[in-house]
């Protein structure tokens, strides 16, 4: 870790992996990319080091339906008012770094040109053998190998040691693992839709979750906002709609008087009729 990022930490992000695309370079090149998008990321929780010890922010990503949410975390985001979440996680920031409960992280946290992490949980492919597991190359596809040519091979030694070591290659679950993607660089961001564009493959099936943070070998990138990008309409529109329900009931009040004197002249007017008649 170089010496600006042990200063300086933002907080990463929880982004939907929506699958892969490409796009053109200036030169006419296509580049592969991988498209994430930015589903209400929004802080739920701060983690300071006076009450807990340590300097972190708890985000939560995507919109999970209240029947499917336990009593606890409904509290939980009920606290921190917002809607709740299908995904959870606590990113750890320098203390200069923490963002308020409740804003909403926007796609261009991340500078285009800029090299990122993210972290996924790869695909699961089941039980596997060997070659296919670890890439071996198995053996020669001629006369005289009797059916082994995708045969794992020896896996232990003779009566000594008696056993197979921990760690040795060998088939069984493929995939489903957490694994990290370092240094991958950032081609474009989509604010208004949410998408970040990011160069090659990284970790995860479609439509799952995937952490994003800055490059932990790469310095802080000058242009990137610090703390972080954060959306300010929310505040503006929770402002706009106190003030319109004060206003409405002003308006029904000046309106009523007006409905009521009307309402006497109208009856007046019905009960002298019949009495002109009768005469």
């Amino acid at each position: 870790m170089t010496g600006s990022q042990s200063a300086q930490r933002r907080s990463g992000v929880i982004a939907e992996k929506l699958g892969m695309t490409r796009v053109f370079a200036d030169d006419g090149k296509h580049v592969p990319v991988t498209v994430l998008k930015l589903d209400s990321c929004q802080v739920t929780a701060k983690r300071t080091a006076e009450s807990h010890g340590y300097s972190a922010v708890q985000l939560g990503a995507g919109k999970a339906k209240v029947k499917n949410v336990n009593a606890a975390m409904r509290g939980h985001f009920s606290k921190a008012k917002v809607e709740p979440k299908r995904v959870v996680a606590e990113f750890r920031v320098s203390e200069d770094a923490l963002i308020d409960v409740g804003q909403e992280i926007q796609a261009d946290h991340f500078a285009t040109g800029q090299f990122v992490d993210v972290v996924g949980t790869s695909i699961g492919k089941g039980f596997a053998g060997g070659m296919k597991r670890h890439n071996f190359g198995g053996l020669r596809a001629s006369h005289g190998v009797s059916i082994s040519h995708r045969a794992l091979g020896s896996t232990g030694q003779c009566q000594d040691p008696g056993k197979v070591f921990k760690g040795k290659k060998m088939a069984g679950q493929m995939g489903a693992v957490r694994r990290t993607a370092q240094n991958l660089e950032v081609v474009s961001t989509d604010v208004e839709r949410g998408l970040i564009l990011i160069r090659g493959g990284v970790p995860g099936p479609e439509s799952g979750f995937v952490f994003v943070s800055d490059a932990i070998k790469r310095d802080f990138p000058k242009d990137a906002p610090f703390p972080a990008s954060v959306s300010g309409a929310g505040s503006d529109e929770s402002d706009g709609a106190e003030e319109t329900p004060q206003e409405a009931p002003a308006a029904v009040a000046e309106e009523a008087p007006v409905a009521e004197a009307a309402a006497p002249e109208e009856g007046t007017g019905e009960s002298s009729a019949p009495e002109e008649e009768k005469d």
